[in-house]
């Protein structure tokens, strides 16, 4: 077996990525006027939740704790800073230039665990869907600029 502290820790990075995407898109919902966006952060959410949940399946292989979550001062930096950058602009070119910015680190950091990392083959596999959900949403959140 792999490094299993290494397999955590990957996993920890892929936890806190779906959680805070999940925050943002919860944070930022309640401002989106727009129908078909609404609808596609929905489901981006949920694809999100999805990750988080196959996360917590395999974590006990490697841990007998739970994955790291976004602390209480990170979700408030995520909401003060959506809430900043919304507050003249609503509109949902602005929302989802947020939105891309976010995706975009979290498929950096996907990529360079991809690309730096030798998981066993559940996590590599983890990721991989991970990076391809997030790439995904840009492409489809592209089209709401």
């Amino acid at each position: 077996m792999k490094n299993e502290k290494q397999e955590m820790n990957i996993l920890d990075e892929l936890n806190k990525g779906a959680t805070m995407g999940q925050d943002a898109i919860h944070f930022i919902l309640d401002k989106v006027e727009d129908t078909k966006l609404k609808e596609e952060l929905e489901k981006q959410y949920n694809d999100y939740k999805k990750i988080s949940e196959k996360i917590h399946q395999i974590y006990p292989d490697y841990s007998e704790k739970e994955p790291h979550d976004t602390n209480i001062i990170n979700k408030a930096l995520t909401w003060y800073g959506i809430e900043i950058k919304t507050l003249m602009d609503t509109s949902t070119s602005k929302i989802t230039e947020l939105l891309l910015q976010g995706t975009n680190m979290g498929i950096i950091e996907g990529r360079k665990l991809l690309n730096h990392k030798s998981p066993d083959p559940k996590v590599y596999e983890l990721i991989k869907e991970y990076v391809d959900m997030q790439e995904k949403a840009v492409e489809k959140l592209k089209q709401f600029l």
